[in-house]
């Protein structure tokens, strides 16, 4: 039975990270990667502080909830090239067909576009546009690992432990996912972050793949949401002004306390409120791997072309560059997913 709570989740996050990144590319924060900092709109980094410790940990998760339900009812081999065709595809052969855009424009804002000799520009923009699909690329991994995994656990034995925990036992998860926060980061690339990622990845298939822990969530959802906003509004004040994503922001024990909690409270509210399917969220649900992927180009060209073009206010240059997103991402899917070739280099779409 389809879990729509599960592709509700999904695709509500991918929106988020498409709102994230406007945010983002204006922040005040000295985060690398930014096209400029607006003057008169540093308060709009608080978006940026409430979202990023938990909503790439969330899509890991339901990530590794939706690959419990996908190897339960296919071969381990049937999984992968499932997996190599969705994930592994975009993530190279679609550099440079599309993303190279997104390494163009890097260069073109840090400024770095004149000292690379015209010959190698387009390999240099290749290797620079990986952007956002970081992401695809660490779950392509996960998906190999966990398939390995399963065979040490052919049984399904510590899969039925971990469906007996508790709501108390689910909360002290939040030590080892501090734990898991403190190990295999890279040092520069600090978007690699594989011991957090992977151990999200991990409870998402063995321990909240289970219906019965998730219903254990829907029933405290009012003080797991309660407890999330109020940890949210004091991480935002106590960090802002800060990079929020420096080592000792991300590992720290509140950051770790924060997101933990807001994970489940997500997910006990999802269950109560968004088991749903309508029109639109099928066609989310069905569309927001595809915006995930396409969306970072158009969004880096519209906001240079917004900062070095014109002199606007900087509420408007927020607000046209979320219309100009979401409305130019959606065309850009419904226009590549038509063409043979490219959207299966792009999008990973065979048919």
């Amino acid at each position: 039975m389809r879990k729509h709570y599960i592709d509700n989740i999904r695709w509500i996050t991918v929106a988020l990270v498409l709102v994230y990144h406007v945010f983002y590319l204006f922040n005040h924060a000295g985060v690398l990667g930014g096209v400029a900092a607006l003057e008169g709109a540093k308060c709009a980094d608080a978006l940026l502080y409430f979202l990023y410790p938990w909503f790439m940990v969330l899509l890991f998760l339901v990530a590794g909830i939706s690959t419990r339900y996908s190897l339960n009812h296919r071969t381990a081999k049937q999984f992968i090239r499932g997996r190599a065709v969705k994930l592994l595809v975009p993530s190279t052969l679609g550099l440079f067909v599309y993303q190279w855009i997104s390494g163009y424009f890097n260069l073109k804002i840090g400024g770095g576009l004149p000292y690379i000799p015209t010959l190698m520009r387009y390999p240099v923009f290749v290797i620079s546009g990986i952007g956002p699909l970081w992401f695809i690329q660490m779950l392509f991994l996960f998906s190999l690992l966990m398939v390995a995994v399963r065979k040490l656990d052919r049984s399904d034995r510590l899969w039925s432990v971990c469906g007996k925990m508790t709501l108390p036992a689910l909360l002290l998860l939040v030590l080892p996912i501090w734990g898991a926060a403190q190990i295999l980061n890279l040092p520069v690339l600090i978007v690699y972050r594989f011991g957090i990622y992977f151990f999200a990845f991990l409870l998402g298939y063995f321990v909240l793949s289970h219906e019965a822990v998730i219903c254990r969530l829907e029933k405290a959802k009012i003080p797991l949401g309660i407890s999330a906003v109020l940890l949210g509004v004091l991480y935002t004040l106590y960090y802002f002004g800060s990079d929020y994503t420096s080592a000792a922001c991300l590992q720290s024990f509140f950051t770790n306390l924060y997101l933990w909690i807001a994970v489940l409270a997500v997910l006990g509210c999802a269950k109560a409120w968004l088991d749903f399917q309508s029109a639109f969220t099928s066609y989310m649900s069905k569309a927001s791997f595809g915006w995930y992927i396409l969306h970072y180009p158009i969004l880096l060209a519209v906001c240079y072309v917004l900062v070095h073009a014109f002199s606007l206010p900087a509420a408007a240059v927020y607000l046209i560059a979320l219309a100009a997103e979401f409305a130019l991402t959606a065309a850009t899917f419904e226009i590549l997913k038509r063409i043979p070739i490219v959207r299966f280099w792009v999008l990973g779409i065979q048919k």
